[in-house]
């Protein structure tokens, strides 16, 4: 699974103030321990950047590449940001991301061709966010027409689901899920991925973590093949890279059977009630772990 560092990223207090005030060395501390860390790509989210888009991002990029050779995730809707980003990096970005709607598409599909980059299909169309995983599947289906008329390599598409708090919308979490069971059989030569974090905003901040990592290792069951997720969160890339393969191992069993949670650690049993919290056989609540 290819794995997104998100943490450079203008909402973060101090990583705007270093874009702003053009302060280096926040910015480089993060590329180099993310990839310390392991993850392989890195997402430069520098926002609208309506004022001055296209100098921000050759400065985070120069700025990036005095330390961290990872490849880049471009992550603005400032159009002529992405077109300094694509004229420095060439076909090794990312462009995070396109939405399926006519405007964007028409703008941002001829530049993934013209570079050959990769992209984010976001399954976000005119009307909105899509109810369910059929109207997920319709969107990408929609979406696969237009980046065909353009003659661009299915390879080069990365479809985002959308991933929702499950706090807040129990019922997209497990859509999402749904979506994902039956995505390589809709669309076997295209890739997938999501803004895994989203999954625990609201949530506890003690809670955040376990949920981020339960969720990602249950749609990695089904196929998905890269996440943007926290750098930062170590157990989670331990997960992913296969050093503990006894909780994976739990995780889809869980998905798959009721556990007789006696026996287990409190780690284990965390694990399992989350399990059956993204699947929506619980009902979501903060304290979900003590009942």
């Amino acid at each position: 699974m290819i794995l997104i560092g998100e943490n450079i990223n203008i909402m973060n207090k101090k990583v705007k103030e270093a874009m702003i005030n053009r302060k280096k060395e926040i910015i480089q501390k993060i590329a180099i321990e993310s990839k310390n860390n392991g993850v392989h790509y890195l997402d430069l989210n520098i926002g609208p950047a309506r004022k001055d888009g296209p100098f921000l991002m050759e400065w985070i990029i120069k700025t990036v590449r005095e330390v961290c050779d990872l490849p880049l995730s471009l992550d603005t809707t400032n159009i002529e940001a992405i077109k300094v980003g694509l004229e420095m990096e060439g076909e090794n970005v990312i462009i995070n991301s396109i939405q399926a709607v006519e405007e964007r598409m028409e703008e941002l599909l001829p530049l993934v061709k013209k570079y050959n980059c990769k992209f984010i299909g976001l399954l976000l169309g005119k009307e909105g966010m899509p109810r369910d995983e059929n109207e997920r599947g319709a969107i990408a289906a929609n979406f696969l027409a237009k980046i065909d008329e353009y003659g661009i390599s299915h390879d080069k598409v990365y479809f985002d689901p959308i991933v929702l708090p499950v706090r807040f919308q129990q019922e997209q979490v497990i859509a999402t899920l749904e979506f994902m069971k039956m995505f390589k059989e809709l669309f076997p030569d295209c890739n997938s991925t999501c803004g895994l974090s989203n999954v625990s905003n609201g949530a506890l901040n003690e809670l955040r973590g376990l949920i981020n990592r339960t969720y990602l290792v249950m749609l990695w069951k089904y196929g998905m093949d890269s996440a943007i997720i926290d750098a930062y969160d170590r157990e989670l890339i331990s997960l992913i890279i296969g050093e503990r393969e006894e909780i994976k191992n739990l995780i889809w069993e869980a998905m798959d059977n009721q556990i007789n949670i006696k026996g287990l650690s409190e780690e284990e049993i965390n694990y399992v009630k989350t399990v059956y919290i993204l699947e929506g056989r619980t009902i979501y609540s903060d304290s979900y772990l003590k009942l």
